[in-house]
């Protein structure tokens, strides 16, 4: 009886461990990304790059933590917030202003909520489909949708960026509407309120846009 040659054993031992290493590191298609795929991973995972959530693809448990995490992201997020919106946005378009001095029923306004009414919709439809997808998903599935990279990412992670876009965008067009009518009003009281809203709205949206362009400026 012929004991097997060690050495055979350590080389095909070191070819499996390469190939398992290889299959860690993030592909070549995925690091040469695009400046626009950059953003998008920027919006969606919170970094400019996919290392991170390539490596989290690597595992089960990983998966299941990422898994769990974007899941989280879009109910308690994007799905409460759209949904109250949804429903503030309907009051507000079905209903007439109990207050004289604050008309929102001006084309103006009334115009903006309605178009946050649709946008909450579809923010609600996107973040549905969006946790359906997550919860089916597959790990070696998802890596291989992915690899490729291009044409094959962008769907990836526009079905994670799309719910919080609509969702943005609905609430972005409920303070405008709610400023608009402010400031039209005849009322003094409405006119302080309604400045002190819009300056705490920059200051909100400012230092969000410093980090983010700072975070922009990472990419070049």
């Amino acid at each position: 009886m012929t004991l097997p040659d060690a050495s055979n054993i350590y080389g095909a031992r070191t070819s499996d461990e390469s190939t398992l290493a290889e299959d860690r590191m993030l592909p070549g298609a995925l690091r040469d990304a695009s400046f626009v795929t950059r953003l998008l991973c920027l919006f969606a995972l919170g970094r400019p790059d996919l290392e991170t959530h390539w490596e989290s693809l690597q595992s089960k448990d990983a998966f299941q933590n990422a898994r769990e995490r974007q899941c989280s992201i879009l109910t308690n997020t994007i799905t409460a917030k759209a949904g109250l919106l949804l429903a503030t946005s309907g009051v507000f378009v079905t209903t007439v202003s109990p207050a004289p001095y604050f008309d929102y029923t001006s084309p103006a306004p009334y115009f903006l909520l309605f178009i946050s009414l649709m946008m909450a919709m579809i923010a609600m439809l996107t973040s549905g489909l969006g946790m359906i997808r997550w919860l089916h998903a597959d790990r070696q599935w998802t890596q291989e949708q992915i690899k490729p990279g291009g044409y094959f990412l962008l769907p990836y992670l526009l079905s994670m960026v799309m719910p919080m876009f609509f969702a943005g965008l609905s609430l972005n067009c409920f303070i405008f509407a709610m400023l608009i009518a402010g400031f039209c009003s005849q009322n003094t009281v409405c006119h302080v309120l309604t400045a002190v809203w819009l300056v705490a709205y920059v200051v909100g949206v400012g230092s969000m846009s410093i980090e983010f362009m700072w975070k922009l400026a990472q990419m070049s």
